[in-house]
């Protein structure tokens, strides 16, 4: 089994003191902001049906 990313910043104030957190329930993907003392979880939902494509401007567009 291979480890899962971990975020790089807190998605409320920006931070990047983030600690793994066992407090909420399941547990799994759940982090802690020492910075703002927000808890938050991450959850891969799937893959979209309509992917991006590229745009000849360089941006993404959906199809």
């Amino acid at each position: 089994m291979s480890e899962r990313a971990a975020p790089f910043y807190c998605p409320y104030c920006g931070d990047e003191d983030l600690r793994p957190s066992e407090a909420l329930e399941g547990g799994h993907g759940a982090w802690e902001c020492a910075a703002c003392n927000r808890a938050f979880q991450l959850k891969f939902l799937g893959l979209l049906a309509r992917g991006l494509q590229r745009a000849d401007n360089g941006g993404d567009d959906r199809i």
